[in-house]
């Protein structure tokens, strides 16, 4: 580019220009690594920038289970269920997350609704395969009265 171009105002392509972070590749290395605190620290950056993401919400809701702060993940996929109601993963991630609450009856309600539209691929049969075990516990509980459940 001439500089009788810049000096008019024109730009060029060799111009230095600020670009954004990926904070979501940069959260998933973190996780990667365990430091799941900056990882959560740069999933809330990722919301800034795209506040209905749902791979950062759901990854988001993923890391806050990972660090025992299971309301704050039930919140995470929640609000990735608002944006899209038929989203597997986070059916999945909340129903379990709600047996540990203690709350078998909306538990059973999103482990249905993923079983109803659950992901393809040969690692998925393994979560729709204990999803449905899940289920069938929750439905036939053993006679002392437990379910025998586990998330």
């Amino acid at each position: 580019m001439s500089w009788l171009r810049r000096l008019l105002g024109g730009t060029s392509d060799r111009e230095i220009r600020p670009q954004r972070l990926d904070y979501l590749n940069e959260a998933l290395v973190l996780e990667r690594q365990g430091d799941y605190e900056a990882a959560l620290t740069s999933y809330r950056l990722a919301l800034r920038d795209q506040p209905e993401d749902l791979r950062v919400l759901q990854n988001m809701a993923i890391a806050f289970s990972r660090t025992g702060r299971h309301d704050e993940a039930i919140r995470a996929y929640r609000k990735a269920l608002a944006v899209d109601p038929a989203l597997s993963g986070a059916h999945y991630g909340l129903g379990f997350l709600l047996l540990k609450r203690g709350d078998n009856a909306e538990a059973m309600q999103h482990l249905e609704a993923f079983l109803a539209s659950p992901p393809d691929g040969p690692e998925a049969e393994r979560w729709v395969r204990h999803a449905q075990a899940t289920l069938d516990q929750l439905r036939n509980p053993t006679p002392d009265g437990a379910s025998g459940v586990e998330g």
